[in-house]
């Protein structure tokens, strides 16, 4: 995945992949062509792994993916009519917007991760993935040692009632240990 793609390289994709592809939706075929004819809108179009949690974007499907064969998203309204995204594309050509194409083998296509660019949300969301399974772990721990302090208070308190005091001084030493940490 690259941070910019250049239109020549976009342009190129779109035609391979319409050349090799039967789309769920064939509007979405002619909602493709208009954006390689036209280089300044192209220059705002990204390929992206996942559309979520941005502002504008659109998934398209072939025939051979199970995915929705279309759907275009604006500000968290989300619209299936291919004519709809056009008219928004074609009103607001300075947004830029994300495309993630959705067909057989995509995950291993080196034409598709030639164009593929780093969704900005995707950055954000590895930093917060990071840092809840941080946070997880931190409770895990923290659970675990209070479970191990209870069992060894229990264990104390065994020793103590059967008045055995060589397991109770062993037991006091790790006991000292944990509360010095």
């Amino acid at each position: 995945m690259r941070s910019s793609v250049t239109v020549a390289e976009k342009k190129g994709f779109i035609h391979w992949f319409l050349e090799h592809f039967e789309l769920q939706k064939k509007e979405a075929a002619w909602l493709l062509n208009y954006l390689c004819s036209n280089e300044e809108l192209l220059q705002r179009v990204h390929f992206v792994n996942h559309v979520r949690h941005l502002s504008k974007s659109m998934i398209i499907s072939t025939k051979c993916s199970s995915m929705i064969p279309f759907r275009f998203t604006k500000n968290k309204r989300v619209g299936t009519d291919v004519e709809s995204a056009f008219y928004d594309i074609r009103t607001y050509p300075h947004e830029d917007l994300y495309i993630g194409l959705y067909f057989k083998e995509r995950s291993t296509c080196s034409k598709y991760a030639a164009v593929l660019e780093v969704n900005p949300m995707e950055k954000h969301d590895l930093v917060q993935d990071q840092l809840l399974s941080l946070f997880a772990e931190m409770l895990l721990d923290q659970a675990v040692r209070e479970f191990e302090k209870k069992r060894l208070y229990e264990k104390i308190d065994d020793a103590l009632a059967n008045r055995d005091e060589e397991t109770f001084l062993q037991l006091s030493e790790k006991w000292r240990e944990i509360l010095e940490k």
